[in-house]
């Protein structure tokens, strides 16, 4: 492909991405693969420059643009190469016209970095949301040991017991110890909102929302799979990937539950009150992972966020029936709005009055933040989370 070609490659993609961004649709990377897969033509290297070009776009642009092609123009600006490929040669976008006006830039719509302002996001903390993001595993311990893990690559050691860091672009699912299940990835600050769980041996632990189960094998780990842990979720496709990763993993001890949506309590009635631990990962806005999925910050909207905070107080609502005397709920966002962290957590603690606040164990960063804490991108070079511990009086 020549660099015209390829630029307007990223431009078709783009538009794809904007249409899905505003109803919902598939996500980026998947109609980036999907493209690749249908255009044969295009060579490795070709791939990665559209792919590249897209992100890059994606991060210049705040609120959505009109299309693809100002979201590139936006990118161009001060850029004369890329400006040089808007030639009218063939396979190339048209040259550009006095009537083309580049997307606005910035880092997120206006409404959303006021939400962010106002939840103690600074300026800084908000540029860091658009950098790339490492690539993070977890050594497992079930099969590993992370001091004595020989890897084709040596990565950097980082404060969860388990943890390194490579390039974003290692290919680690092509190494021999991934493929045996010693390792797995997983963000560092994932791994570290799992860890100030803290689950333990001999616990019955449910996680409630499990998706495909990547804070699931990290419990297990921790539990030295002894114990019972019941991984649940309302979606039959990804709670349907964790089997085989458990199996990899060597993670026997892990049940799985498909879940009827308002319906949970009636699926799970065996465990009411008898709960060590319920994890809700809950499902949120992903502001904390705009450096992987930077398109998600056009997919948001004041209704969508609306109805998250609904479903996380759902969710509180059903862990509080589920958790022994004694016991304690784990909630954890991968968000930085307050409206999706603390402010739930308020919310939650202003009804129960027997549930109170723990102290988080934490091996590295994050910031006491309500009554929960927080890590950020900017300060802990991880994704984004807010995490909070309720104990439940005896």
């Amino acid at each position: 492909m020549t660099p015209a070609a390829r630029v307007q490659a990223a431009i078709e993609l783009l538009d794809a991405i904007i249409d899905a961004a505003k109803r919902e649709g598939a996500p980026a990377d998947r109609l980036i693969s999907d493209w690749a897969r249908g255009n044969r033509y295009a060579g490795s290297k070709d791939r990665r420059a559209v792919r590249e070009l897209v992100y890059a776009a994606i991060r210049a642009c705040g609120p959505v643009p009109e299309n693809g092609r100002a979201a590139v123009l936006r990118l161009a600006e001060g850029d004369t190469a890329l400006r040089a490929c808007f030639d009218g040669s063939n396979y190339g976008p048209t040259p550009i016209g006095e009537s083309d006006e580049p997307a606005q830039g910035g880092i997120a719509p206006d409404w959303l970095m006021e939400r962010l302002a106002a939840s103690g996001i600074s300026a800084g903390e908000a540029a860091a949301l658009m950098d790339r993001a490492p690539l993070d595993i977890r050594v497992n311990t079930l099969k590993a040991d992370r001091a004595g893990l020989d890897l084709p690559e040596a990565g950097e050691w980082l404060a969860a017991p388990q943890a390194l860091r490579f390039d974003g672009g290692t290919q680690v699912e092509q190494w021999a110890q991934y493929k045996d299940g010693q390792i797995e990835v997983q963000d560092h600050g994932s791994q570290i909102v799992c860890l100030a769980c803290a689950a333990k041996p001999g616990e019955t632990v449910i996680d409630l929302c499990a998706g495909a189960g990547g804070k699931t094998l990290a419990l297990a780990a921790a539990m030295q799979n002894q114990g019972r842990l019941l991984a649940c979720d309302i979606d039959r496709g990804r709670l349907s990937r964790l089997a085989p990763r458990a199996g990899r993993a060597g993670a026997g001890m892990i049940e799985t539950l498909l879940l009827d949506p308002g319906h949970e309590l009636d699926r799970l009635a065996e465990f009411h009150a008898g709960a060590d631990l319920v994890l809700i990962d809950a499902p949120c806005s992903g502001t904390g992972t705009w450096r992987r999925k930077p398109e998600a910050k056009w997919r948001l909207t004041p209704e969508r966020l609306q109805r998250f905070m609904e479903t996380q107080d759902r969710l509180l609502e059903i862990a509080a029936r589920l958790v022994r005397p004694g016991g304690r709920i784990g909630f954890v966002t991968c968000s930085l709005l307050d409206a999706e962290g603390k402010d739930r957590i308020s919310v939650f603690l202003d009804r129960h009055k027997d549930f109170k606040p723990l102290e988080l164990t934490m091996p590295h960063g994050g910031r006491q933040h309500g009554e929960g804490a927080r890590l950020t991108p900017y300060q802990d070079g991880t994704d984004g989370f807010f995490v909070a511990l309720l104990g439940l009086a005896c």
